[in-house]
């Protein structure tokens, strides 16, 4: 059965409380919907084996033993992803968890972004035939947007999205013919108050338009809502 990418079930596990918390909101922020976290080895067990997760975002240190093995004990059940979060960035360390089989390392402290961007492409290669070619791509009439590589296809030419620019377009998409608020927007793009950060936005909407819009001018997929926000059409506006 197809799943949803944010319908994948992700497990993070960090001895602080504080980081656990950042992490499930910064996920849930970005559109994940079943996020649970533990604080030790004894409670990432019991909620492996109760949440049943498709992905672990795992700390090195953590206060019963590390995480290094507690990877190896997830992978004898079931080869899921897992992406290493350490404020360890000794290059052993590193070398280590990859060595292991780890999917990714990110240290800290990380942009809210990054984990995202780099968690949504270990899911996505791992779980590719699960959430078929549709999660994948964008269709918005002639221009394809590529979530895998981050990129837009059109009229031949291929264009790379910033981490800005995915994060709203990414948004946007989620919530595809629904207003998306300034507020919204905001929170997906910086994960910080919103105060300042509405002309900022406006400027990566303006260029945005220019990647996906064939004339951005006047455009016929990503649409102003006037006091509002913004929204992403589901079909062409005449």
């Amino acid at each position: 059965m197809m799943q949803e990418l944010y319908d994948l079930k992700i497990l993070a596990v960090d001895d602080e409380a504080a980081i656990c918390g950042m992490i499930r909101e910064i996920l849930c922020g970005a559109g994940f919907r079943l996020v649970q976290t533990a604080q030790s080895c004894a409670q990432a067990r019991r909620v492996y084996v109760d949440f049943a997760p498709d992905a672990v975002v795992l700390d090195v240190m953590l206060p019963d033993g590390d995480g290094f093995s507690l990877m190896r004990e997830f992978r004898r059940s079931r080869n899921i992803p897992i992406l290493f979060l350490s404020a360890r960035d000794a290059d052993e360390d590193r070398l280590h968890g990859l060595g292991l089989g780890a999917d990714d390392y990110i240290v800290k402290p990380f942009l809210p972004q990054e984990l995202v961007l780099r968690l949504t492409a270990v899911l996505r290669r791992s779980y590719a035939a699960q959430l078929g070619s549709a999660d994948n791509v964008l269709h918005l009439g002639e221009t394809v947007v590529d979530w895998g590589s981050g990129s837009v296809t059109r009229g031949g030419k291929t264009m790379q999205l910033t981490a800005k620019e995915y994060a709203l377009l990414r948004k946007l998409a989620d919530n595809r013919g629904n207003i998306v608020t300034i507020d919204a927007l905001c929170r997906a793009a910086w994960d910080d108050e919103t105060f300042g950060y509405e002309n900022t936005l406006m400027v990566h909407i303006r260029r945005l338009r220019e990647k996906i819009e064939e004339n951005p001018s006047k455009p016929r997929w990503l649409l102003t809502v006037r006091g509002l926000g913004y929204k992403l059409a589901k079909e062409e506006v005449q």
